[in-house]
């Protein structure tokens, strides 16, 4: 499998299907991936609990990439991620970019940014235009 293929296999496992196990078989342990919260990186077990808060929010998952550049060891690439609530089957869009070292099959290097600020809107969790709100220098009041 090309780079680019392994890891829409990942997406697909891991996040279309819930298929935990490939997190185990495809993280190299010791990996963690940097980005999501910027504080810490994601461990494996870290991904598991990831991959099960996500899916407990939204079904339906789809993951495609828009763009992808393969250099050498690793690849990056820009995703469309099409989900839907998993209260009210409303429809959830949002972009991301990931860069990915692989060795072999194994992914042991991972940076990734997603666009959590409009998922957390499109969930309902988090007003509407929460970012352009911000931009003023306003604060979200949570009651």
């Amino acid at each position: 499998m090309t780079k680019t293929e392994l890891l829409q296999y990942w997406f697909d496992e891991v996040w279309t299907k819930g298929n935990l196990g490939v997190i185990d078989e495809m993280l190299r342990p010791g990996t963690e991936a940097d980005g999501l919260f910027p504080a810490f990186g994601l461990s494996t077990v870290d991904y598991h609990d990831l991959a099960l808060a996500i899916r407990n929010l939204v079904n339906d998952i789809k993951i495609s990439f828009s763009h992808t550049m393969d250099q050498g060891e690793w690849l990056a690439v820009r995703t469309v991620i099409d989900a839907k609530r998993a209260d009210n089957d409303g429809p959830i869009h949002l972009t991301g970019q990931i860069f990915v070292r692989f060795d072999g099959t194994q992914m042991v290097e991972i940076y990734s940014h997603f666009n959590f600020l409009s998922f957390f809107e499109q969930l309902g969790q988090i007003p509407p235009d929460a970012l352009p709100i911000c931009l003023t220098g306003q604060r979200l009041q949570w009651a």
